[in-house]
């Protein structure tokens, strides 16, 4: 519909400012021009009726992997296959990871991940993952481009893990130059021990992915973790929480006055380790690994109370022949677990499966949007043009139907992935139109948006160093 003006009339606006009725109007430069109860119609402007639906800001997922080579296999969706799905299931922006491996220079990492998200159809912006000690001029460089939040793996010491004074070092510089780092807290070490002796004594089978990454090991980083923040007095931002002990040691850290912001994805509040047993264990092999049921409703706890500020997804898909076929290409398959590409889909689920915590009585609906939209806008320097409705704000509209029913079978997605964690599930709330910047790019469960559209975001400093 851009760039004719649009007002979307008779609906329920639910942002920042409250849940209250109201109408919407779409300005012709793509940004929310007026947000009032009875808007009478312009000259030329396109009314779209909007009674029983919620009007609510565009998602914001700030955790994908698109286009990633992971061994000898590729993720599954692309950044045009990612951000269509992403869009058709209400979410608008995303922050995909460039990963600067050893030996590279992360200034050429980014110049590659730049190249494959030209076909992204929504806006997108990037996160740096240094997988060793770089000077502070490159991480200066990555701010000047836009960049402000630096990933660190305190996990796999063979290909990404760095030591915890190159944490401390990296710290302390983001935050001279108005940014912060993520983390990937796992005792990298303790789970490598853990995993030989697993292979030394013969048990190979895919619940071992979860029994040689446990909890307390979590934990353990996340509290290390919270400590180095403390020490270079800075924030810091856990991603894809999944455990009790974990997040324990979050609340310790925010009691103590640390800013540690937690993030969770919808595996962990869905999904427990008992379907690695499964027939198709291996598809639901992700890291942090699915853990036992308890800790589903401790999360959900930490979400009500604030503990746990987003939920991202982390999306890593694989088709079910790459999973089989293991990151050594083996003709014969994977021939343990440690030989199994790790991470699920979730770029287009990932709101449904959030309001599912509304109508289960678990979250409100203003939760629902804070947790998907409005604080990771404001945690990675996209608000206040992203994450709102208000006024100036690109115009990223969902008009949510809370009695819409979603089928979750890979079939009745878009996402390219054969298979979905979720298969079985329908979930009751699901977009009927989604706008990006003023334009209608999914109606009806269909991408109707012009491919490529999407525009890289240079984010600014995120809100804690404001």
């Amino acid at each position: 519909m851009h760039p004719n003006a649009v007002l979307l009339r008779g609906g329920t606006v639910l942002d920042v400012d409250g849940e209250r009725r109201a109408d919407l109007r779409i300005g012709r430069d793509g940004r929310v021009a007026a947000v009032e109860p009875a808007l009478e119609p312009e000259p030329g402007e396109t009314v779209v009726e909007c009674a029983g639906r919620l009007l609510v800001p565009g998602g914001v997922d700030v955790h994908t992997h698109l286009h990633l080579p992971v061994g000898a296999v590729r993720v599954s969706d692309d950044f045009l296959t990612g951000t269509v799905a992403a869009a058709i299931g209400g979410t608008t922006t995303i922050v995909d990871y460039v990963t600067a491996y050893r030996g590279q220079d992360p200034m050429d990492a980014l110049a590659t991940w730049r190249g494959w998200a030209e076909p992204a159809c929504i806006d997108y912006g990037l996160h740096m993952t240094f997988t060793e000690r770089v000077p502070e001029r490159t991480i200066a460089a990555c701010v000047e481009a836009g960049i402000t939040s630096f990933k660190l793996y305190m996990a796999y010491p063979e290909l990404l893990q760095v030591d915890d004074d190159v944490i401390d070092e990296i710290m302390r510089a983001t935050r001279r130059h108005g940014a912060f780092v993520t983390l990937h807290c796992e005792n990298g070490g303790a789970i490598e021990a853990l995993r030989r002796r697993a292979l030394a004594e013969g048990r190979t089978g895919i619940l071992e992915h979860a029994r040689t990454r446990p909890a307390e090991l979590e934990a353990e980083a996340v509290a290390r973790a919270a400590a180095l923040a403390e020490r270079a007095q800075t924030s810091v931002y856990v991603v894809h929480l999944s455990s009790a002990p974990a997040l324990a040691e979050v609340r310790k850290a925010r009691e103590r006055g640390i800013d540690v912001i937690a993030e969770t994805c919808p595996q962990y509040l869905y999904l427990d380790t008992s379907r690695l047993s499964d027939p198709d264990g291996e598809s639901y092999v992700c890291t942090p690994p699915l853990r036992d049921p308890w800790h589903v409703e401790e999360l959900w706890h930490g979400i009500t109370t604030g503990a746990v500020q987003t939920v991202a997804t982390d999306h890593c898909p694989f088709t079910v022949a790459d999973r089989r076929a293991g990151l050594r290409d083996r003709t014969s398959g994977f021939a343990d677990f440690t030989e199994i590409p790790g991470g699920l889909p979730g770029i287009e689920t990932r709101m449904g499966l959030v309001w599912e915590g509304v109508t289960a009585g678990r979250i409100t609906r203003a939760d629902w949007v804070r947790l998907c939209a409005e604080a990771p806008a404001r945690t990675f320097g996209l608000w206040p043009a992203k994450g709102n409705l208000r006024v100036g704000a690109d115009a990223d509209v969902v008009a949510w139907d809370p009695a819409r029913d979603q089928s979750l079978d890979a079939e009745a997605l878009h996402m390219a992935v054969d298979h979905s964690p979720y298969h079985g599930m329908t979930v009751t709330g699901w977009p009927d139109l989604v706008f990006a910047r003023g334009e209608l790019v999914a109606r009806d469960g269909m991408y109707v948006g012009e491919p490529a559209r999407g525009r890289y975001v240079s984010r600014a400093q995120p809100a804690a160093f404001r």
